[in-house]
């Protein structure tokens, strides 16, 4: 059987495929990946599908169990907690770059996005959207730092705590605290104080963990 979602017909690159499905929770922690029904899915042989799945293996994304061949990694609290400490330097550290690089008014759409459509978006308790206008930050902040290196770090990072980013802005309270911290991160970039946009974003990952520690029974 297949794993849902893409028609072999599309010929889709089967690693950024997986990778996103595994990252995004569509393919959850312990599910087993299956050579056959992969191969069968996209169309490709079976070496195809061993490549991909050392790749994603390189990522942490799966581990080979014996007797039970790939299957999809599981996060621990105690894991995520190791991660949140280098997820905090690295956040801060492009938010940094990204200010010294950019043109402080190039962060005025965002300031709007996070000051209007994603206020509403939280008062109405859409928090998809409020995921949605944090990628968009990430993303454009990321290539802001232009430093390739720490993009492919914080890549790595992300896909490992995708899922647990959007189970924490539901906890009560925590999309509130994120749009105040988010809005007070761009108001810096925006006035070109790069290391106090890194405090600022450094903060913000410290918060999102003590979230974590106080509702991990209901995240993980």
């Amino acid at each position: 059987m297949a794993v849902a979602g893409t028609s072999k017909k599309e010929s889709p690159n089967l690693e950024e495929v997986l990778r996103q499905r595994i990252s995004q929770g569509e393919i959850a922690p312990g599910t087993k990946l299956r050579e056959i029904a992969l191969a069968g899915e996209f169309g490709v042989n079976r070496a195809r599908v061993r490549q991909a799945l050392s790749s994603l293996e390189q990522r942490g994304l799966i581990e080979r169990k014996p007797n039970q061949g790939a299957v999809v990694s599981t996060l621990d609290a105690a894991k995520l907690f190791q991660i949140y400490d280098i997820f905090e330097m690295l956040e801060g550290l492009c938010a940094r770059l990204a200010t010294q690089n950019a043109d402080p008014e190039s962060w005025s759409d965002l300031a709007e996005l996070f000051d209007r459509s994603l206020g509403e978006a939280v008062e109405s308790a859409n928090y998809e959207a409020l995921f949605n206008g944090i990628e968009t930050y990430r993303c454009r902040v990321i290539e802001a730092a232009g430093n390739p290196m720490l993009a492919e770090f914080l890549a790595g990072i992300y896909d490992k705590t995708q899922v647990i980013i959007r189970r924490t802005l539901i906890l009560p309270g925590r999309a509130e605290q994120s749009l105040r911290e988010h809005r007070a991160i761009i108001s810096a970039m925006r006035a070109g104080e790069a290391y106090e946009a890194e405090r600022l974003k450094r903060e913000n990952m410290r918060t999102a963990r003590m979230f974590l520690e106080k509702y991990q029974k209901f995240v993980f």
